[in-house]
Order: C-alpha cells, then structure tokens, then sequence
C-alpha cells in the first residue's frame, strides 16, 4: 500500500488538476498537486529506511496487465535499494519544483493545466523506476517523454518553445527506437521481459551470437548497445543531446525537472538497473565509457562561451551525465548513482535559482544584461554559490564527494578508456568551475549591464520560492558527506542484489586506494579554474573579448555548439524537407489532385464553360447545332446499318 501510494498519489493529482482545474481554480489545482506530491516524498523516506537501510526489497504485484502469447507482463513495484534512491531524489526534487511554481508561474493564466502536466511527469518517472520488466519501463520511459513534449511547449503562443518540443520529442524518438529494438531482442533471446528472469538467464548467454542486420555478433553487445541507444537519447550524449539546450524554452521550473532529477537520469537509472546485462558486454562498457568522457568534455566546452544563464547550466546538466554513464562504463555504477543523487539537489537548486535571477530582472536570461545586483538580491545570490561550490567540486560539498569518487573510479579501472575518461574528466572538471564563476561573476558582479527601467524593479524573490531553494541548499551541502560511507564506501553491502558487478571489475575497489594525487587533482583544476574566471571577468574584464577575437574560430566553434544542428540540418533535416516537398508539390498537388478531385473538378468546369457558351439566345445558332445534331446522328444511323 505504502509503495502504490508513493507512486500514483501524483497521478491522482495530475487527474484532478488536469479534469476539474476550471472548478478548482488555481488555488485549488495548487493544493491538490502540491499536497499529494509531498506526501508523496514524504512516504519515500520510511520506504528508503525500510528497504534500502534495513535492506527488505519488495516486489509488489498489483495486477496482470500484458498477456499475449509467450508475452506477459505484470504490472509491478520493484523496490530495491537502487529504487528507494530513485525515489526519494524524484518526489523530493518534484516537490520542491511543484512548490516553487506557485510564486515562479503566479501571473499565467493556465495553472492548473502546467501543475497538472508536472505532476504527470512525476507519476512516469516514478512508474519507470519502479518498473519490475522492460514493457513497465518503457511505458515509464514514454510518459517523461510524452510529458517533457507538453511542458518545454508549455507556452505554445512562442514558435520558438514549439520548436524545441518538437525537437526534444523527435531526438528522443531516435533513442526510444533503438530501445524499443533492445526490448525486442530481449524477448526474442530470453522469452521473457521480467527482469529477475532474464537476469537469471544472462550467464548463459555469454559469447553466444545472433543474426542482426545480416551478420552474426555477439548476443549480449547487440541487445546492450540498442538499449544504451534509448539511454543516450533520455539522458543527452553526444550526438542526442541536441534537445537538452532548446529545452530551455520552457518555463524554468520545467528545466528544473527535466535537468535535475527526472528525464535525463532516466538513462542513468536504466544502465545501473540492467548491471546484470552490461557486466557481460565488455564492449558495451567501452562503448558507454567513451560516450560518457566525450559528452562531459564536449557540453563542458560549450558551457564556457553561452550567454543564456539557463544554456549555461543546461550544458552543465549535459556534461555530468557524461560522468555518470563514463562511471557505469568502468563498473563504478555507485559512484554513478552516487553522482545522480548528489547532482539533483545542486542542479535543481541552480535551476531555480536561475529562475530567481530571471524573475528578478523582469524575465531577461542574457548574462550580458546583467551584473552589480549580488546586494539587491542576497539570498538568491548566497545560494547560487553554494550550488556552484557544489558543482565545482569543492571540499564538504556535495559534488566534492560524488564527482572525485566518480574519477578515483575511471582511475582504478586501469584501462585505456578508464584513464581516456580521467583525463577528460579532470578537464572538465576545471572547465566546470571556470564556467560556473564565469556565471556567478557575470551575473552578480561588475557594473550593471541591465536598463534603468529592469534594474530600477530588480528584487528578491518571495519565500515560496526562496524557501524551495533552502532545502535543496542543504542537499547540495550534506547529501555528499552524509551518504558517501553509505552508497561508495568499502563496505559495498549498502547496493545488495540492486546493482551486479562482476568480480573482475574492480574499479570502485582501487578507486579507495588512490594516490594523493589522484585526489587532489580535481580540486587542484576546480581551484584553477575559480581563479581563472575571476581574473578573466572581474579583475580584467576586458580579456574575454580580447580573447575571443583572437580565436575567432575556436570560440565560434564553442558558441556555435560544435555545429551539430547545423550538421544535422545538412545531413537530415534539408534532405527530409526536400523529399517532402517533392511529395507534396508533384505527388500531393501535382498527381493525386492534378488527376483527381482538382482534374475531375476542373473539367467538369471547363466542359461547363463550353456549353455554356452555346447559349447564345440567337435562333439561327441553336438551328445550326440541331442541324448538326441531325447530321451525326444520320451518318451514325448508316454506318450502324452499312455494317
């Protein structure tokens, strides 16, 4: 009962706000979905002591749901330890988000549809994680989807929000079909989408093979590759993170939500969930471990030259996930959960203190109209600094703990992609700090950039949202010393059966024996990259000009996102118009019009014209015609008869 509750107390807030909103009005709609959603986290605790303190996992069938054939599927809570994480991390981040609506979304005049819509993505992301086989998860899996599609186009009167939905939706349908294809194979080689089952049967699939795309591969890297496919599309790797930024269209709660604890780590979740599957597909592994080092370096280099605050701490979102999956692909799944867990508060706090920031300055996100307000507005500027020490790896915060176990962990797998991901990471680990100060300094420091009349109404937000942010500060700064002896330290008996690592992969293991240096070089680059920011754009500020003009290409490289729309726009979206456009213009218009409805119309028309044209109202013409008329029929009359 405890666990139905958690999970579908949302859902009930989502049918009540979304059906009876005109009646409840926006008051109501608030109570409704707020209230339930707290009680959901609330209810997350006792299940956190009880199943992951006490370690009693539970499996909770509430009924049978899918049964075709071989195909069946129940619907199931899975409440393990990696599950009673999931779910203090989303109801209590979602409830903070739902809070904080209330003063950021007080003056639209579609409440109750926007906190209906939040609340719905609580409930998918809670059935994702507690998903006991494939179909579950991927109806979780599609309802985030479906319900990041309705939120980033929240306001839907602005082409460019409609845009970026369009977008996310799309980018993520190319995820979801390679993890579709891996739910297939699943069933094709298992027989069966329970998780315990097919989990039990993975060892005795290893170095098997089967046919796909006409050749024969491994069976366990086919299936893991096409379900790392959907992971890399929900959680934003290189080459499917192109929506993550444009989402930024919507109102910033919603970038809250989807960055911070929901939508993005779903990937995340996913790899840690299937750890009895990856430990057997060391290419896969290699493959996650790659793609997790490229995307942190990559959104890390973009970061530094964005001039939207919220794109800024959206490519920051992007390049810790990259250390999250470059965790799991060494075997470190704690460090990478550990990670996720850490980063929902910081980031969500960072979110929403952004969002303080943009409320302040009547709506403008461009740092460059910012600047000379920290006194104006002190607490959000107080807290924008604690998400930022937390995010830069700074000692007692919570990313200090999180992020320097995670490349201890790509340390100790002595592996040549396990040192290519140290030394991205410790790369972009300095990068991280450098633009997150870059942020704090641009936005809060030097002159005021912002118009008389803007900085004449710049203020501090109301306590329903500044005391949000207060809760999620004490995350960012306790969650990582509290919980690191519990999720990563030597004693790994925290996890039980959640995650499966195989013996061999000792990567958490040595990460504990790390030399000094490996210790300190994260903290080493953080530093650097604080005191580099600070000459750059307090003590010199004219540098970052200077600078960019001297390397135009390299920083129009960075401002231009390593061109990967404009690449895709070259590759798909230009060959996809044109294709349509043919279709439309000569299949649509030209064939089936021309020689249908349009052709059948318009010589109906032009034989109407005609005979119009015979009536004339002169006898002699209409004798003419009879003549005529006389003549064909005579001549036809003899020919039939000649015959």
């Amino acid at each position: 009962m405890l666990y139905g509750l958690i999970v579908f107390l949302p859902l009930i807030g989502a049918i009540l706000a979304g059906l009876f909103g005109r009646w409840l009005g926006d008051r109501g709609s608030h109570i409704v979905t707020c209230g339930l959603v707290t009680a959901s986290a609330l209810l997350s605790v006792p299940a956190f002591w009880f199943v992951a303190i006490q370690g009693n996992t539970q499996i909770v069938e509430l009924f049978p749901w899918i049964i075709s054939g071989e195909l069946e599927a129940s619907w199931a809570l899975r409440v393990d330890q990696l599950t009673a994480v999931m779910l203090v991390v989303v109801t209590s981040v979602s409830a903070v988000v739902h809070w904080y609506s209330i003063g950021y979304m007080h003056d639209d005049p579609h409440q109750p549809r926007f906190f209906a819509y939040l609340s719905l993505f609580t409930f998918a992301m809670l059935a994702l994680v507690t998903a006991d086989n494939f179909i579950q998860m991927f109806f979780g899996w599609e309802g985030v989807g479906l319900c990041s599609y309705l939120l980033i186009g929240f306001w839907y009167h602005k082409p460019s929000a409609n845009a970026a939905a369009i977008k996310a939706f799309i980018v993520n349908r190319v995820g979801d079909f390679g993890f579709a294809l891996g739910i297939c194979a699943v069933f094709f080689v298992f027989q069966s989408v329970e998780f315990d089952a097919v989990f039990e049967a993975v060892p005795r699939f290893v170095d098997t093979e089967i046919e796909f795309l006409g050749t024969h591969l491994d069976t366990l890297t086919v299936i893991t590759i096409l379900l790392f496919i959907g992971a890399m599309g929900k959680s934003a790797q290189i080459g499917l993170h192109t929506w993550l930024p444009d989402a930024m269209e919507g109102p910033t709660p919603v970038s809250a939500l989807i960055h911070a604890a929901t939508m993005v780590t779903a990937g995340v979740f996913m790899v840690a969930r299937l750890s009895p599957m990856f430990e057997y597909a060391e290419f896969t592994l290699m493959l996650v471990t790659i793609v997790g080092a490229l995307t942190a370096i990559m959104a890390a280099t973009i970061g530094l030259v964005q001039n939207d605050i919220k794109r800024v701490i959206a490519y920051s979102t992007c390049s810790q996930l990259g250390y999250m999956f470059f965790a799991c692909g060494v075997s470190a799944y704690q460090a990478g959960v550990f990670h996720l867990f850490t980063h929902a508060f910081f980031k969500a706090l960072l979110f929403l203190g952004a969002g303080s920031v943009i409320h302040a300055f009547s709506g403008e996100q461009d740092m460059r109209r910012m600047g000379g307000v920290w006194r104006m507005i002190p607490m959000t500027y107080a807290l924008m600094w604690i998400g930022s020490l937390a995010l830069g790896g700074i000692p007692l915060f919570a990313g200090f703990y999180s992020k320097d176990i995670v490349l201890e962990a790509a340390w100790g797998a002595h592996s040549g992609v396990g040192q290519l991901a140290f030394v991205l990471g410790i790369m972009a680990a300095g990068l991280t700090a450098f633009y997150s100060w870059r942020l704090l300094f641009m936005t809060f420091h030097g002159h005021s950039r912002a118009s008389h009349e803007v900085l004449h109404h710049v203020h501090e937000s109301p306590p329903v949202m500044i005391v949000p942010l207060l809760f999620l500060a004490a995350g960012a700064v306790f969650a990582g010393m509290l919980f690191a002896p519990l999720f990563v330290g030597d004693n790994h008996g925290f996890w039980g059966d959640s995650i499966f690592v195989l013996a061999s992969h000792t990567a958490l293991e040595e990460a504990h024996h790390a030399p000094l240096w490996v210790k300190l070089l994260p903290l080493v680059v953080a530093v650097t990259g604080i005191g580099t920011a600070y000459w750059m754009y307090i003590a010199r500020p004219e540098l970052p000009a200077r600078l960019a003009e001297q390397h135009r290409e390299l920083y129009r490289f960075f401002l231009n996102k390593w061109y990967w729309d404009e690449l895709y726009d070259i590759l798909f979206v230009r060959s996809a118009r044109a294709i349509g456009t043919f279709f439309w213009k000569k299949g649509d218009e030209a064939t089936i019009d021309g020689y249908g409805p349009n052709g059948v119309a318009s010589r109906v028309l032009d034989i109407a014209r005609r005979a119009a044209r015979l009536q004339t109202g002169y006898v002699y013409h209409y004798a003419f015609v009879m003549l005529i008329g006389v003549v064909a029929f005579v001549t036809w009359y003899l020919f039939i008869v000649g015959m």
